[in-house]
């Protein structure tokens, strides 16, 4: 399979045809080679227009919404990123080629070798997988100027908000049943506030389910 060329296609096909115009973007989809990130056996797979099973209940989300929520981010040459839920690890490489700096945070150990592996083959240097709960953030590099999830929330913890920069962004889908809504969240002064940006349906990331309400 000719993976350049499908590439270049999912890319023009997938991605230009939904709104995504930040040139920056989109020369750092042409320079990720997904099918790395992909299970050997899903290989073929690697440039449909679908989510992408990798394992572990996990997913490549489509190009088509991460390229959106990537240019929704905004994000620049220095600044530093958090990826919760990078899974294999396809978008923090692609961030990689956007931002300063990576914090690529999965929780699941095989995965996150997975993505180390991956960065490592590529020579990706400004990306370090880190392992713990995707709902606790990573403290430790704390505060970004970029959040980026890679998978649907029923509720945003606010341990996020609190490990993101003043004037950083948080980017976010939010579902409530089968739909989702892609959200930017933004901090000015301590402040936070959040605005829809577009429709949006992509798998869920675990340890975000809403508190179960008592009912009388």
């Amino acid at each position: 399979m000719d993976f350049a060329a499908a590439r270049v296609k999912m890319v023009d096909n997938q991605i230009r045809t939904t709104d995504v115009t930040s040139h920056e973007t989109l020369r750092a989809f042409l320079s990720v080679p997904r099918e790395v990130f992909v299970p050997q056996e899903r290989k073929a797979l690697a440039y449909i227009d679908s989510d992408i099973p990798v394992g572990h209940g996990r997913f490549l989300i489509s190009p088509s919404p991460l390229a959106k929520m990537i240019q929704l981010a905004e994000i620049g040459s220095q600044d530093v990123v958090l990826d919760v839920g990078c899974a294999t690890g396809y978008s923090s490489a692609v961030l990689a080629h956007l931002a300063g700096s990576i914090v690529a945070l999965e929780e699941n150990a095989e995965l996150a070798a997975q993505a180390g592996a991956a960065f490592d083959s590529l020579g990706i240097v400004n990306a370090a997988v880190v392992t713990g709960p995707l709902k606790d953030g990573w403290p430790g590099e704390a505060p970004y100027d970029v959040i980026l999830f890679q998978g649907s929330v029923e509720a945003l913890p606010k341990v996020h908000l609190d490990q993101l920069k003043d004037r950083g962004r948080l980017v976010v889908v939010e579902r409530s049943g089968a739909s989702g809504m892609a959200k930017l969240y933004t901090k000015e002064d301590g402040i936070v506030s959040d605005r829809f940006a577009f429709n949006c349906h992509i798998p869920a990331l675990p340890g975000f389910a809403k508190p179960r309400e008592f009912v009388f």
